[in-house]
């Protein structure tokens, strides 16, 4: 089987997460500069097989776009015009962010290490994979 990727895409830094082969398991790959996104991810398509992507659509809680919605968006709409045969869904990341860094609490990480911004969002890109996948076994 091939690969699921997500992406926790952002102004400034994009989180990235990927399953083993076998789907089962997500595990933080990389935080990258957003703009450096489509590249990045050219690369990583022609070393491995992924048979989807997964993309943060960031929501408020009454369930409405959020403020960040419109730049994802752009960036959904370039990831579709340079990859067009890659399968892409979207995915609610609402509290992800908090998740990830009550995750690092809870791992024990010292405050100076989870002030580390860009291991927030790769661990956020986790979770949303790590969801999805416990969602799509039942």
């Amino acid at each position: 089987m091939a690969r699921i990727l997500a992406i926790d895409y952002g102004i400034k830094r994009t989180g990235i997460a990927v399953t083993d082969e076998l789907q089962i398991i997500a595990s933080g790959l990389t935080t990258i500069p957003s703009e450096t996104a489509i590249a990045f991810l050219k690369d990583y398509f022609s070393k491995e097989n992924v048979a989807k992507v997964l993309i943060g659509e960031p929501k408020q809680m009454n369930g409405q776009p959020s403020e960040s919605a419109e730049i994802i968006e752009k960036f959904v709409t370039k990831f579709q015009q340079e990859f067009p045969d890659m399968k892409v869904e979207r995915a609610d990341e609402r509290f992800t962010s908090k998740m990830a860094f009550q995750t690092m609490i809870d791992s024990g990480l010292k405050k100076k290490q989870r002030q580390n911004k860009a291991l927030i969002d790769e661990i956020a890109a986790t979770i949303m994979l790590q969801d999805y996948l416990s969602r799509k076994m039942f």
